[in-house]
């Protein structure tokens, strides 16, 4: 795709981060489907072809004025908020600064001080709005609903995928650290297995450096447990490939014990699958309790355990939730209700 004309467009969404990152993958989901609606432009030194995008070097070389006076600046992290105020004030530029903030904890004197200076802020929770000191718009992250949708023929998947098809089949995908609580799905899953004969549990994810120990200590206990064949640490896939690994599903578990916002049971339930999630980041907000999955405290397998064996136990009670578990995303969740909200709130600072 060729670089849009940064004299005609009216938002810039900054990505400084070169690695992979949620708030790199909400840019990357966003901007081309905004792009419909508003002359936007991501900015950053790594992202896919396909983004509407300017290089970072145009930036200090922009005329000073937008299109019509303005130009918004939508950040979402630190160093991007740093990069609009310095447009702004250093080169002068006509910016207005938004900021989304995904966090659910205390902010630093830093992140605080560049929040008061933003023209607005938009937050992805209720939970999140609470921790800012300053007003804020709350917008829920959504999701491709056709992309991530569910299988018509899962026995089929699960055989192209080499899952066993003779059971049910538990997932818990993403980074493998303990803040994503994944020592805490394996040991719920090391007893649901015990009780669920014919059940098959997956791990799909990646172990940084600092994190590869923690990962071996988890499948040798695996080994010790006798379940290397039915506890299977699956490798990474790109995100494009991510809907089917949730199509093969019976049930999702996020067990995470913190987090921004979480998207993986968004993800699961578009693709017909119920949640077990934790009570941290936005599940709370996500999941409906008893008809879209179960929400349970953080840190213990054994109430995993035991929410997990309450969906499975009940082959109706299962049926009902999938199908209301991608209703339930339909109606609120759309990557499209998300984008269009985001517009609203840049055309209001434009005028």
């Amino acid at each position: 795709m060729s670089a849009p004309d940064i004299r005609r467009i009216e938002v810039l969404a900054p990505n400084f981060k070169r690695r992979l990152s949620g708030v790199t993958s909400t840019v990357i989901r966003l901007v081309p489907i905004q792009a419909e609606q508003i002359a936007i432009a991501a900015t950053g030194p790594v992202l896919p072809d396909h983004v509407p995008q300017v290089p970072l070097s145009a930036l200090p070389m922009m005329p000073r004025r937008g299109p019509n006076g303005w130009r918004v600046w939508h950040a979402r992290r630190n160093v991007e908020m740093i990069g609009g105020l310095a447009l702004r004030y250093l080169l002068g530029k006509r910016l207005k600064l938004l900021f989304t903030s995904a966090s659910q904890r205390k902010q630093t004197g830093l992140t605080r001080w560049l929040i008061r200076r933003m023209d607005a802020v938009i937050a992805t929770s209720e939970k999140t709005a609470s921790y800012l000191e300053i007003p804020s718009e709350v917008i829920m992250h959504g999701i491709d609903i056709a992309g991530f949708s569910p299988s018509a023929d899962r026995s089929s998947l699960r055989d192209t995928l080499g899952v066993a098809d003779d059971g049910p089949v538990i997932g818990c995908y993403g980074r493998i650290r303990a803040q994503k609580g994944t020592d805490v799905y394996v040991d719920a899953m090391i007893g649901l297995l015990r009780d669920h004969p014919t059940a098959t549990a997956l791990v799909m994810g990646r172990a940084t450096a600092e994190h590869r120990g923690f990962e071996e200590d988890l499948r040798g206990k695996i080994a010790e447990a006798g379940l290397s064949e039915r506890l299977r640490f699956m490798p990474e896939v790109p995100p494009e490939a991510m809907a089917d690994w949730y199509r093969i599903l019976d049930l999702y578990v996020a067990p995470q014990r913190w987090e921004g916002f979480g998207l993986t049971p968004i993800e699961a339930m578009a693709c017909g699958c119920p949640v077990v999630a934790t009570r941290v980041g936005a599940f709370e907000a996500l999941v409906v309790q008893d008809e879209t999955g179960l929400l349970v405290e953080t840190g213990d397998p054994e109430v995993i355990r035991q929410a997990a064996d309450h969906i499975l136990s009940d082959p109706e009670r299962l049926q009902q939730w999938s199908v209301a578990a991608r209703r339930h995303v339909e109606r609120r969740f759309s990557i499209e209700r998300e984008a269009t909200a985001l517009v609203d709130v840049y055309r209001r600072l434009l005028a």
